[in-house]
């Protein structure tokens, strides 16, 4: 559908040549001969812009500018005068006006300020989507907590999102790591420029070069053309790595240098491209740990720790459960009479948690759509955080037997999956090695 403008001159032949103009351009075009007028058709048509003259016989145009602005501050105005001014130029501009352009002007001249204005509009209501698609995704604005220690770390985390310093948050999966990134990034001032998430774990070990820094056409098969990687995606903005302590010890010293260097060098290519980049890392694993083993550069580990934060497990944070159980009914739009009771919060409160905030939420969620009732209870929860441990499980063997590789197969498949297929975290459910893991998968083709 094309955008609607709305026209305000109370010159008729000057109105029905603009409006010709405009029309021509495949602009839908209202008009209105007087200030009231177009402040009805302006209510009633709801348009996408707005272009009005000073000079009406009713009122003033920056008059209508400023209820405009009022009640509807996206939409863009236009301003036309015959009798321009700096002086009214820049009280049109300091009221909220788009442009104001001094008449006679030529059609080109409108049609390019209409143009630009939609633009804008349209890349604000995308930027108000995207937010609020975070929002969904991360299940909340913020982070929600009562606890002295997650206040604390909030805090600390503000401070740092006003400074350009790398960020590096640790803690166990489903704590929140990327929310946390996503607040101090949305909090800093780069929060109008991109925020480039990238998980290092989920990229194939030969390509993640390329995806990191780009690559020139023709630098390997497959190159068919140029192609930026996220550094240079994420700039005027805040690149997130996610899973830092994943990454391959070769990529870990090309890592250290354009952090250093606050430069990348393409695949393939000669020249290097400055960054205007803000770095936060995060990991579930314990770098100091990996840095003993030889598998993480320490270097690297005191280039990305500038600003090292926390994040403690939900087992550590009890307080927090109330909160998180009231935040989570409320995104998932239980009826307003449904609650956890307070012996089922306590229930809540004793569990181990190891799947952190993200097992809480699937908890939550699940109580909503199987309760029996608007009150849940401790024998609701029964089912949902029982955790069944090697003493109590008892295997099922069938009368005409099953492979044992069978068996072994199928529990990597379930891992993977219960981990969002991060292979460290299945190797943690698994209670094995991660290079083992890596063994099983290559073995079964998985």
């Amino acid at each position: 559908m094309s955008d609607t403008i709305l026209l305000i001159d109370d010159d008729q032949s000057l109105r029905r040549v603009t409006e010709y103009n405009l029309t021509a351009k495949g602009f839908n075009v209202v008009t209105a001969a007087s200030g009231a007028q177009g402040l009805e058709r302006f209510e009633t048509r709801a348009p996408d812009l707005v272009v009005t003259d000073v000079k009406l016989g009713d009122m003033n145009g920056l008059d209508i500018l400023a209820k405009i602005k009022k009640d509807a501050p996206d939409i863009p105005v236009i301003i036309m005068t015959a009798f321009g001014s700096i002086e009214m130029a820049v009280q049109a501009m300091h009221k909220g006006a788009f442009n104001f352009i001094t008449k006679p002007f030529d059609r080109d001249t409108l049609i390019l300020s209409c143009k630009k204005a939609l633009e804008l509009k349209r890349l604000r209501s995308k930027t108000k989507l995207l937010a609020s698609e975070i929002n969904r995704l991360t299940g909340t604005k913020g982070i929600v907590s009562a606890s002295s220690v997650m206040k604390e770390l909030l805090e600390t985390a503000s401070r740092a999102a006003n400074s350009e310093a790398t960020v590096l948050i640790t803690g166990e999966s489903g704590t929140g790591k990327e929310v946390l990134a996503r607040l101090i990034h949305q909090n800093s001032p780069r929060s109008n420029g991109p925020m480039v998430a990238v998980n290092c774990a989920a990229i194939p070990v030969g390509l993640l070069e390329s995806e990191l820094f780009g690559h020139v056409k023709g630098s390997f098969t497959g190159a068919i053309k140029d192609r930026k990687g996220h550094f240079q995606t994420a700039s005027g903005g805040t690149l997130f790595l996610d899973e830092i302590g994943e990454l391959a010890t070769d990529i870990q010293v090309k890592l250290l240098r354009a952090i250093q260097e606050k430069e990348v060098q393409p695949v393939g290519s000669e020249r290097v491209k400055t960054l205007d980049i803000r770095i936060v890392a995060a990991t579930n694993l314990d770098l100091q740990k990996r840095i003993t083993q030889g598998e993480f550069r320490e270097d690297l580990y005191y280039r990305l720790s500038v600003i090292p934060l926390f994040i403690p497990p939900l087992r550590e944070r009890i307080e927090d459960i109330p909160a998180l159980v009231k935040h989570f009914l409320k995104k998932f739009d239980a009826p307003r009479d449904v609650f956890f009771s307070p012996k089922a919060l306590e229930v809540l409160k004793a569990y181990q948690w190891p799947g952190n905030i993200r097992e809480m939420q699937n908890i939550v969620e699940r109580c909503i759509i199987l309760r029996k009732k608007t009150v849940i209870e401790p024998e609701d929860l029964q089912l949902l955080v029982h955790e069944p441990s090697a003493a109590t499980f008892t295997p099922v063997i069938p009368d005409k037997g099953i492979a044992l590789e069978d068996i072994e197969k199928s529990y990597i498949i379930k891992a993977l999956e219960k981990a969002g297929q991060n292979r460290s975290e299945a190797a943690r459910l698994l209670k094995i090695p991660r290079h083992v893991l890596l063994y099983r998968l290559g073995k079964y083709k998985i």
